[in-house]
């Protein structure tokens, strides 16, 4: 069983069907498996993304670390109603960001933040690494690195990780394990390149799984991988 992990939660995972902006029964139904997390004494920060609100990389006709910074922002958006979901359903939850915004989230600090998770409290890491023209991804593995995780944690749409996008190919195959050396050299997009190479630098695991089956999250932070476990070789 991991004891403290960073869980990566997609802007799209927070809209449900609806593909932009918020669906509460759906964000409610993560917050229920958290609370099983949390529960249980297990250690757990969130990232989320802001595709549900922006896609910077989308908006070719912008300044792109304008595009990038509204992307920044977004996060802050979902992190804050992460936030209320959680408090609805029992869970004391903090927002935390890599530059001040006051009276909406703390800046990082190792120290308070850790302590934050030994006292049950989940961590909201919102504006990914601070920095645009840098993934969600990158955000999420320095993040997991800052608080000494024991693994990364991606929650998607897919079940894993497959040798090519299932959507499109239904004779894909699925990895039940992957090394980062092989997920590069194949380029298969399980998370950008820099952040994979960050997670093969640090010996962080990542377990990659279906957000949308019931009990997914509990599953495979016990050890029961449903996903696809991507390792350092």
């Amino acid at each position: 069983m991991y004891k403290r992990i960073l869980m990566k939660l997609s802007g799209e995972a927070l809209s449900g069907d609806k593909g932009f902006g918020f669906d509460d029964d759906n964000a409610n139904r993560v917050a229920r498996q958290i609370k099983e997390l949390v529960d249980q004494k297990i250690e757990l920060a969130l990232l989320v993304g802001g595709g549900n609100i922006w896609r910077g990389r989308e908006n070719t006709g912008m300044d792109m670390s304008k595009a990038h910074q509204i992307g920044i922002m977004a996060t802050v958006i979902n992190a804050m109603f992460m936030q209320e979901v959680l408090r609805e359903n029992g869970i004391r939850a903090r927002v935390v960001t890599p530059f001040p915004i006051s009276g909406i989230a703390e800046e990082f600090e190792k120290m308070r933040v850790t302590d934050y998770l030994k006292n049950g409290e989940v961590v909201i890491f919102a504006g990914g690494s601070g920095q645009p023209f840098f993934t969600t991804d990158t955000g999420a593995v320095l993040n997991a690195l800052k608080i000494d995780a024991d693994a990364l944690f991606l929650a998607k749409n897919v079940d894993g990780v497959y040798d090519s996008d299932p959507k499109k190919n239904p004779n894909a195959i699925k990895y039940d394990e992957i090394s980062f050396e092989e997920v590069l050299d194949k380029k298969l997009g399980v998370m950008d390149l820099t952040a994979a190479v960050l997670c093969q630098e640090n010996n962080l695991n990542v377990v990659v799984f279906d957000l949308n089956t019931e009990g997914n999250i509990m599953r495979n932070v016990n050890g029961d991988i449903t996903g696809t476990l991507v390792y350092n070789e």
